[in-house]
């Protein structure tokens, strides 16, 4: 169960991104504690020639568990769930994931906004979005529904993103509670376990 902070808790963690969030990944990953008391899903638009790419990727530099989401596969703190290219990915209200091949929004599948979405649905005040560097603007009718359920908006400073234009897309249109340069990322994650 996810430790409380304050009268607020982080029950679940989703990360979204697109073009030049790898490296922003890169970046947060091996500085994560081992002991982080959440699932963390990450939604990034990938092609599917790469598939194991990213999780090779993200294992070599985390001591969490890292893994394709499957099907039916129920989230468990500590683990990193990563998105299958071309399929959307929603959480179910029994905290298990649902893949959906249906079509694309803003030309993507995996979309952000469908994770984002559901997830707020399940976790509520309790989830924690962090929208990262991409070239259009999907997340960001994902985290108006996040922030309209009480989660935690979080959207990396456009400043320092390799393409600006979706977090900058989402400033626009969401309220967050942080902007953060992407060397932030790993200190407000770790925190969220506090």
């Amino acid at each position: 169960m996810a430790q409380t902070i304050g009268s607020a808790s982080c029950e679940a963690l989703i990360i979204g991104g697109s073009a030049g969030s790898l490296d922003v990944l890169l970046e947060i990953f091996p500085a994560l504690r081992s002991d982080i008391s959440f699932p963390i899903v990450l939604v990034v638009h990938r092609k599917p020639s790469n598939e194991s790419l990213l999780t090779d990727l993200l294992k070599s530099r985390t001591t969490l568990a890292v893994g394709e989401a499957e099907e039916k596969e129920f989230l468990t703190p500590g683990k990193v769930f990563i998105a299958p290219a071309d399929y959307h990915m929603l959480i179910e209200e029994d905290q298990s994931i649902s893949l959906d091949y249906s079509e694309k929004i803003n030309y993507s599948r995996p979309s952000i906004d469908v994770t984002f979405q559901s997830a707020a649905e399940v976790f509520k005040e309790k989830l924690a979005c962090i929208l990262l560097s991409g070239s259009n603007s999907d997340g960001v009718e994902g985290l108006k529904c996040v922030n309209s359920f009480g989660g935690k908006v979080v959207i990396q400073n456009p400043d320092t993103a390799i393409m600006p234009y979706m977090p900058q897309q989402a400033a626009l249109n969401v309220v967050p509670n942080v902007i953060l340069d992407s060397h932030d990322m790993a200190d407000y994650i770790n925190k969220l376990n506090d």
